[in-house]
């Protein structure tokens, strides 16, 4: 008998496929169904993008073909998109190496509460963040964040989490206006 373990996160994409729907959006605006701002809002989104139905809710409007055979525009149309997101992706890489790291907690204890309230795991000393604005907890192989009605929201890679979502090492998370970017427990000299 086989057993087939599922995760409890959905899977992420790949490079492949943001490079599929980028071609479908390339198409597009060569057949001139999207304008120049809306293809660079929509470059950003892929580029944004973590997930398949991320990808899905970008080009759900544009008309239904396989992104596997969508036809290449050649090397103009390539690197036009890679010029224009260039500034987008240098933003990007600017700003995750700017934010401060948050470590995850080890695996096995127990959440830890994020907000104002003293006690908090992280206490967060700015307006911006709720007296119980989230809660981070060990799931599975992974870690799940979950806002607690906050009213400036829990952000993690620029997308307002509704309920919980799931996070790890390099996702950038927000809670009101403060900002980090997730690092792996790693063990030091005296263990971690």
């Amino acid at each position: 008998m086989t057993f087939v373990e599922h995760s409890a996160f959905p899977p992420r994409i790949s490079d492949a496929d943001r490079e599929r729907a980028l071609d479908v959006l390339r198409e597009s605006m060569v057949e001139g169904r999207v304008s120049q701002d809306t293809f660079l809002r929509r470059v950003e989104l892929i580029m944004a993008a973590r997930l398949p139905t991320d990808l899905s809710a970008v080009l759900r409007d544009l008309p239904d073909r396989a992104p596997a055979a969508a036809p290449r525009t050649g090397w103009v149309a390539d690197s036009f998109t890679r010029l224009v997101t260039f500034p987008g992706r240098m933003r990007l890489a600017w700003e995750s190496r700017r934010l401060p790291e948050l470590v995850l907690p080890a695996r096995g204890r127990g959440p830890l509460l994020i907000g104002r309230v003293p006690g908090s795991g992280l206490r967060l000393n700015d307006a911006s963040v709720s007296r119980q604005h989230a809660v981070l907890t060990g799931a599975g192989q992974g870690w799940l964040l979950r806002d607690l009605g906050s009213a400036n929201g829990t952000w993690v890679n620029g997308r307002r989490v509704a309920d919980s979502a799931p996070v790890g090492p390099g996702d950038h998370v927000r809670f009101g206006a403060v900002a980090f970017r997730l690092a792996a427990l790693t063990e030091g000299p005296y263990g971690a």
